[in-house]
């Protein structure tokens, strides 16, 4: 399985925003960037003040002074655009990460889904065009392709913001493209921390909505990684997608704990059996890499070279579709457990 890790990506120097920067994503996306650069500012900015409290703290104990000189936190919500376009005075980079993620409570709050998964985007494209910014990479997710819920509705209409947005770019010269990919193994949102605390609860039966279930699976550092790599080499305009292992539901029960059962439970509102990273009608604007599959924007009003033979890049067939019931890569109940291992789940 990939690491995705970038080869030449140099950051030191830069200053970068990380929308929703107290998430799962956020905060290790943060660690590895003080970790591994020099940044000249790192930006969270995210509008729980209680998080990012809790951040400073867990970040103060993990890093020295000088690393920690380099940390902004900003108080704000992406729905604000004035006040993003405060916050990204002199930024280099956005990393866009804020997003409305629960399924169920988007079915049953749909305007609020759409103010901050759409008209945030909106607001982030603004602010990064006002503030001249270098590039931005959007957070995207499996449940945008042929989207059947209203999350997937609203970062479908988010990454089309992005992609579009490179047409607006002109002398700016502003680079969007957008990340896509699968589950997160124990990302607060992820079923694993539901199961983990089940089981430390005494619990012999786990619930799965369906037994036909199936599900892409990353981990959170190769999530990041992912999203460094594509800074490294994104053009404008790209949605990258991982190459992933699958798993189906039953299968992640039964790795996690062999002698729990398994209660059928129904899929939810707006749940999927499988899903979709790559869908039939993108396959002709797709091109293959050896870790990623990389969708071309279908239309082109900007200076930009595609990717090609010279990359390694080749096409994929006119009948692909990369799905997580299609997969050629399946997770073993051993591969789940060195990515829990990894994550610390």
């Amino acid at each position: 399985m990939s690491s995705f890790a970038p080869d030449t990506l140099d950051l030191d120097g830069k200053v970068i925003l990380v929308t929703g920067g107290t998430g799962s994503f956020g905060r290790r996306f943060v660690e590895t960037v003080l970790a591994r650069f020099k940044p000249r500012k790192l930006i969270v900015y995210s509008r729980d003040e209680l998080k990012q409290s809790e951040m400073q703290q867990d970040l103060r104990e993990r890093f020295d002074a000088e690393a920690m000189s380099r940390m902004r936190f900003f108080l704000g919500d992406i729905r604000d655009r004035s006040r993003l376009t405060l916050a990204l005075r002199g930024v280099d980079i956005v990393i866009h990460a804020a997003a409305l993620k629960q399924v169920p409570a988007a079915e049953y709050n749909p305007s609020e889904c759409i103010h901050t998964n759409v008209i945030g985007a909106e607001n982030v494209v603004w602010a990064s065009l006002t503030n001249r910014v270098q590039q931005v990479v959007a957070l995207s997710t499996d449940k945008a392709c042929n989207p059947v819920n209203l999350y997937g509705a609203t970062k479908l209409a988010s990454d089309k913001t992005f992609v579009a947005a490179n047409n607006l770019s002109g002398d700016i010269s502003t680079k969007f493209s957008v990340v896509r990919y699968g589950n997160v193994v124990g990302s607060r949102g992820s079923v694993v921390p539901l199961y983990r605390r089940l089981l430390a609860q005494g619990a012999t039966e786990l619930p799965v909505t369906d037994a036909r279930m199936t599900r892409f699976w990353i981990t959170l550092n190769q999530g990041v990684q992912f999203v460094l790599s594509s800074l490294e080499i994104m053009r404008g305009g790209e949605i990258f997608v991982p190459k992933i292992p699958s798993m189906a539901m039953p299968d992640l029960v039964q790795a996690m704990a062999p002698l729990a059962k398994i209660k059928i439970v129904g899929i939810r509102p707006g749940e999927k059996l499988h899903e979709t990273m790559v869908s039939a009608d993108d396959a002709r604007q797709t091109m293959e890499l050896a870790d990623r599959y990389v969708i071309e924007p279908s239309f082109v009003e900007y200076t930009r070279a595609p990717f090609g033979p010279v990359d390694g890049a080749k096409p994929v067939a006119e009948d692909f579709a990369y799905a997580s019931d299609g997969n050629p890569d399946w997770l073993t109940a051993e591969g789940l457990r060195r990515m829990l291992e990894e994550t610390g789940a």
